[in-house]
């Protein structure tokens, strides 16, 4: 089968984005799909009791017009912002569809909230509804008087004083909601982000945002609408806009969803093998677990392509997931302020441990502080033209923070915060985020090469690479080490991991500190949470 996009620079030279004044993703792609094929799958849900479900095109789109039409008989108004905390329950894909279609803005959270976090959001978005389960409902109750502007209160699967149950406010509701006329440039998504300091930033994405993750759908997870695409994500993160719902329903594509209290590596490859699971997404994490198991027990006879995104992933798991499965795992980069910024495209020779190419209409590169574009192989911010053409779905701003948002805007650029270097043949590499990267002895070090090359000893499950103090070179690499199974730490694999690491990467960057942990801190989308290790490294001395 041949990719959608079979000549990189043809299809970048040529490529211009849609940019209509009015767009709602619920007509033109939701209500579209429906109309042209009542049949077709959107939705494959599992379940780990043995549930499953499947819901078409023509379903959430009843369903939405449904859901909309409660949610304006309990008060909600375009432009009223509504808070969904749900796991991967087919309301959750119900609920951002009738809310875009409603012109209401959207944030979703993640089920690992606290009281004190979702109060937060309320106050922060002036949110007047929220839909949620039956345990973050109890953390709701418990804030309730601190979340004024709330007015609609829906509950999935419970029944719940004071509060709506989900199924009973759609009942005897008429499908009767037309997608609002909503500008492209309109509201239409709220995700809070959490930077290294300070409360979680509200990022706004508009309706546009859709479009710009038809390059998502169509050119990275390389989808057409007989695809049944998997996106192991938390849906309280943006990666589940990208590749659970606007990058495969963009392409017609229907979703795997499996709905778990938490991963498993066996039960994930039973259910690729099980299911005709076309094309899959994972995080790093997820790849490095189920790369530890016996891939020789399992074949998976649907699968075309894999995904990683959230943080780069290893050379060496996936040269192991390769050899396995005859698959090479194709990263991409964005952040939660964007779409998919560079990728390793299916018709690019893949470069090991490349993030890959710019995406089509994204003028994505690595300059100074100034905004001048370095030249090969330097090190420096990565950034992407913002004129004199502002790309689609890049974010609208922090809401209520004009100066973080302007720290990021900056002449011509928009500056991720990210540090890479671009080959001569325009591959980028990823080096970390520019407050991670070690500096010892006048060297800077990226913590991923450190690393990649950790996860290559067959000790190593997972690390995580940060500064710490050293009176003689300031600070020095020290590595927290996840033990892969069989394996018990000791001051003899100490010395063999650094002498490891020395001899797959250059040598002044070996880890000179080796703690080995049982778990790191991560962020509800898997992304290492560096910065809780390196303060806690730093706590004493400061």
């Amino acid at each position: 089968m041949t990719s959608n996009m079979q000549d990189y620079d043809a299809v970048r030279a040529s490529f211009r984005w849609e940019r209509p004044t009015m767009y709602n993703f619920a007509r033109e792609v939701i209500d579209a799909w429906a109309a042209r094929d009542p049949s077709k799958l959107a939705l494959h849900w599992v379940d780990d009791y043995g549930h499953e479900a499947k819901r078409t095109f023509a379903d959430i789109s009843v369903r939405s017009q449904q859901l909309a039409r409660a949610l304006a008989n309990l008060g909600v108004s375009r432009g009223d912002t509504v808070i969904v905390i749900l796991g991967r329950q087919i309301a959750w894909w119900e609920t951002v569809s009738a809310c875009l279609r409603m012109g209401a803005v959207v944030s979703p959270g993640t089920t690992q909230l606290s009281a004190k976090d979702i109060a937060y959001r309320v106050q922060a978005s002036r949110a007047v509804a929220v839909i949620t389960d039956d345990a973050n409902a109890a953390k709701v109750d418990g804030v309730r008087h601190e979340c004024l502007s709330l007015k609609a209160f829906l509950v999935v699967d419970a029944e719940r004083p004071g509060w709506v149950n989900f199924e009973a406010a759609l009942m005897g509701v008429k499908a009767d909601f037309p997608a609002v006329d909503t500008r492209a440039d309109e509201d239409a998504l709220c995700y809070f982000t959490s930077g290294t300091t300070g409360y979680p930033k509200m990022t706004i994405h508009t309706h546009s945002y859709a479009i710009g993750h038809q390059t998502t759908g169509r050119y990275w997870l390389d989808l057409r609408p007989e695809d049944l695409h998997w996106n192991i994500s938390d849906t309280g993160w943006a990666k589940a806009a990208w590749s659970s719902y606007f990058g495969p329903w963009s392409q017609g594509a229907a979703m795997f969803v499996h709905h778990t209290g938490g991963f498993d590596a066996k039960r994930t490859l039973d259910l690729l093998a099980r299911h005709p699971i076309t094309t899959m997404c994972g995080a790093p994490t997820i790849y490095r677990m189920v790369v530890l198991q016996d891939l020789s027990k399992y074949k998976f006879p649907h699968l075309r392509h894999c995904v990683g995104a959230g943080e780069p992933l290893n050379p060496e798991v996936i040269e192991v997931w390769k050899r396995a499965t005859g698959l090479v795992i194709r990263d991409g980069y964005g952040q939660t302020e964007t779409v998919l910024l560079c990728g390793s495209f299916p018709c690019l020779p893949p470069r090991i441990g490349s993030m890959g190419k710019p995406s089509p209409g994204i003028d994505l590169d690595v300059v100074d502080d100034d905004g001048n574009v370095l030249p090969p192989d330097t090190e420096g911010n990565i950034a992407i033209r913002v004129k004199p053409e502002r790309p689609q779905g890049l974010f609208k701003g922090y809401k209520g923070n004009p100066e973080q948002t302007a720290s990021v805007f900056k002449g011509d650029w928009y500056f991720t915060g990210d540090r890479a270097t671009k080959d001569k043949d325009g591959y980028f590499w990823f080096v970390g985020r520019a407050d991670d990267v070690i500096l010892s002895s006048g060297y800077r070090i990226g913590p991923f090469e450190v690393e990649s090359a950790l996860i290559e000893h067959p000790a190593v499950a997972e690390s995580a690479v940060v500064a710490s103090p050293d009176p003689t070179r300031g600070e020095v690499v020290k590595a927290f080490v996840i033990l892969a199974p069989g394996y018990k730490g000791s001051d003899e694999l100490v010395k063999e991991l650094q002498e490891h690491v020395k001899s797959v990467t250059a040598p002044y960057k070996y880890p000179r500190k080796i703690e080995f942990v049982d778990n790191l801190p991560k962020t509800v989308s898997g992304k290492i949470r560096r910065v809780e290790l390196r303060q806690k490294e730093w706590a004493e001395v400061r």
